[in-house]
């Protein structure tokens, strides 16, 4: 047993010295070397590309933006001549004289159009934007996979603070309540949406949701809010 031992031993060292003496250890080694060279090279190739595709993406955007506006431009000109050009930026909702952000009817906005341009005017707070994109996003794509709880409180919360699109808010909160009792934002739907119907004068509803917050909610941080304001909201709307 001990000359099997001493005979293997032998073996494996005659055959590193002989991987050494060879030069094949070295090649193994730099080989490994140049592999990691690519996988490291492979990742920043990928992640670059990652970002060419999301800059062909935007490009992509801005030309259909041009072209719509151009066509929808040459098709006014047509049909009314003399008409300036100027007066494509003040279309308004509904002839109510608040400017048209969206223009949907020129454009024909995708829904992921919709939802990135009304996301990203959220995060700029500006709120009568983002509330106008997103909620011809929900109006005009109700079933799309995008149309989710998140979306429903953040168009609601632009409404609101657009100062403008009270009835809107109502809308998108109360669906968001309905529809995803579970959410995370279901809460802050509920508190919000009562603001929205307070904004519309509807003080009965708002009283009844800050009294379920008392009995439901009490160890929220909605009524931590609440609370501090509780008596005044008592005094004023409980008759």
């Amino acid at each position: 047993m001990k000359s099997f031992f001493f005979a293997f031993s032998f073996i494996l060292v005659a055959f590193f010295g002989f991987l050494s003496t060879s030069g094949i250890l070295e090649r193994i080694e730099s080989k490994a070397v140049v592999t990691n060279a690519y996988e490291k090279s492979a990742l920043v190739l990928s992640h670059e590309n990652r970002l060419l595709k999301i800059k062909v993406s935007d490009l992509q955007y801005k030309i259909q933006e041009l072209e719509s506006r151009n066509n929808f431009l040459t098709i006014k000109m047509d049909q009314k001549k003399g008409r300036k050009i100027a007066s494509v930026e003040t279309m308004t909702i509904d002839g109510k004289g608040e400017k048209d952000y969206v223009q949907y009817e020129v454009y024909q906005w995708s829904p992921e159009k919709l939802l990135a341009i009304g996301d990203k005017e959220f995060q700029y707070n500006n709120f009568e934007k983002s509330a106008q994109y997103l909620n011809e996003l929900i109006k005009r794509y109700p079933a799309h996979a995008k149309v989710n709880d998140r979306v429903l409180f953040e168009a609601g919360i632009a409404a609101y603070e657009s100062k403008k699109y009270y009835k809107w808010a109502d809308e998108h909160l109360g669906k968001l309540v309905k529809d995803y009792p579970k959410s995370k934002f279901y809460r802050g739907a509920k508190l919000w949406k009562a603001l929205a119907r307070l904004k519309q004068g509807d003080e009965k509803f708002f009283y009844e949701t800050v009294e379920e917050f008392r009995l439901k909610y009490r160890n929220t941080e909605e009524w931590k809010i609440l609370s501090k304001h509780y008596e005044e909201f008592t005094t004023r709307y409980k008759n």
